[in-house]
């Protein structure tokens, strides 16, 4: 008798048992693997203000905006969200400077700085942004007084350094004169010193400013000598 001849379906089985096997083991590789993770890009270094106003074809307060948008959405990535404290705060503090070099009457590039960027955990790069508000605060200071403020602020109550917070104080009650800065901002450095227990130094403030003819509001005189009487009964 001939040989058996082998079944037609025996082999597509097998060959079917095999891909199938194949297959499973491919998925259970995948699935063993790590998730893939997008790589975060660092931010580049601030172009030079010279190149900046040639971009800006005659027009720098547009592009002073489209620049603060680009630093403002650069900590979210395609896949990833970057956390604030992990930028380069050095490079964040020159393109924020070069918004403001662009337009110097913008008020948002200091608001990012002592709200956004100035509110992180990592104190070194809080207080960088700090000092950057510091420094732009001398420019203008009846306009930017605000940001310097709430600078004065973080550094109080997040930072919990009274000297930082009394020389941003400080910096505006001398230099933010103008009408239209409201008292407490004047006042602020007293009560940092009222804080810091230089209760010589915060009788010595409320004086000043009764004397130099700065304040003439009734119900700022009254509230400021009030003041200088409670300290005055202090030990």
């Amino acid at each position: 008798m001939p040989p058996a001849q082998p079944s037609r379906q025996s082999a597509p089985r097998a060959v079917l048992l095999a891909v199938l096997f194949a297959l499973m083991l491919q998925i259970l590789w995948q699935a063993s693997r790590p998730p893939a993770r997008a790589r975060a890009q660092d931010l580049p270094p601030a172009p030079s203000l010279v190149t900046l106003q040639l971009a800006a074809l005659g027009d720098p307060i547009a592009l002073s905006k489209a620049t603060m948008l680009y630093v403002q959405g650069f900590d979210e990535q395609a896949g990833i969200s970057i956390a604030w404290r992990n930028l380069d705060y050095t490079k964040v503090a020159l393109w924020l400077q070069r918004v403001l070099d662009l337009d110097p009457r913008s008020q948002y590039p200091l608001l990012a700085a002592s709200e956004v960027y100035g509110s992180v955990s990592d104190p070194a790069r809080s207080r960088l942004m700090l000092d950057f508000v510091y420094a732009r605060f001398t420019e203008d200071p009846n306009r930017r007084w605000p940001w310097l403020a709430h600078a004065a602020l973080v550094a109080k109550h997040r930072l919990h350094d009274l000297p930082l917070a009394r020389r941003y104080a400080a910096a505006i009650r001398m230099q933010a004169t103008g009408p239209n800065v409201p008292a407490w901002a004047r006042e602020l450095e007293i009560f940092i010193a009222e804080d810091m227990n230089e209760l010589d130094a915060a009788r010595a403030l409320i004086g000043g400013l009764l004397q130099s003819g700065q304040i003439t509001d009734p119900n700022e005189l009254k509230f400021l000598a009030a003041r200088l009487d409670q300290l005055n009964q202090k030990h």
